[in-house]
């Protein structure tokens, strides 16, 4: 997929655990480990508007677009 997710980059970055940003966030960590390993097939904006602000960064700084 053409599409690459960086949120473990971002959550590097910003020193912190799936698990606390899935506590802060409000959904399981088994719901944001399939995002943070690529194997999601959609994103809500809403979810991705959580992310951004809770690790206080940009959506093309998770999402990232590579063509084939």
């Amino acid at each position: 997929m053409p599409i690459i997710v960086n949120l473990d980059v971002m959550m590097a970055k910003r020193k912190m655990s799936l698990g606390e940003l899935s506590e802060r966030m409000g959904i399981t960590p088994s719901n944001l480990s399939i995002l943070k390993t690529g194997k999601a097939k959609a994103i809500r904006f809403s979810t991705l508007e959580s992310i951004c602000s809770i690790l206080d960064c940009q959506p093309a700084d998770i999402l990232e677009y590579r063509a084939e």
